[in-house]
């Protein structure tokens, strides 16, 4: 009888949950290689070890993404003319480190100016069907382990 009053809270929790999360099974979330580890947004963010932020202020950030206007200008370039995603994209022997966005800042996470021009920490170029400037900020800075580059940003 306990099992089945288990079951009976459980199972409205985990539809409202799926409900509310507004996908059943979710599809490819973008990814990124850098060296031999994969930095993946998180599906599920209180899975994440890194949870990143953004701000319109640049006082407040603790990063600079520039979006670049060329691919050879910038430090992260994600362009594809794709629907689906490449078989055996993004795949590793490891677990891949999960970035996750925030919609507030973290006392312990990165906060990203994401912006056109001004100095930077990186640059990125996005033109892709399945990634967003954001979500290349997030895995860009995620691969960096949330930190700036160690050379002064650039002008």
């Amino acid at each position: 009888m306990l099992r089945l009053k288990i079951l009976a809270s459980v199972v409205p929790l985990a539809v409202f949950a799926l409900l509310a999360r507004g996908e059943f099974l979710p599809g490819p979330r973008p990814c990124i290689e850098a060296g031999d580890a994969t930095v993946q947004i998180a599906s599920i963010p209180w899975l994440a070890r890194l949870h990143v932020s953004f701000t319109d202020d640049p006082a407040a950030a603790t990063v600079r993404v520039q979006i670049s206007e060329s691919a050879e200008a910038a430090d992260f370039a994600v362009i594809d003319d794709i629907d689906d995603a490449e078989p055996g994209a993004c795949e590793s022997n490891g677990v891949p480190q999960l970035v996750a966005i925030s919609a507030n800042p973290v006392a312990t996470g990165p906060v990203i100016y994401l912006s056109q021009d001004g100095p930077a920490d990186y640059r990125i170029f996005v033109r892709s069907k399945s990634f967003s400037a954001r979500e290349a900020a997030a895995l860009i800075v995620g691969a960096h382990g949330g930190h700036r580059r160690l050379q002064a940003a650039s002008l």
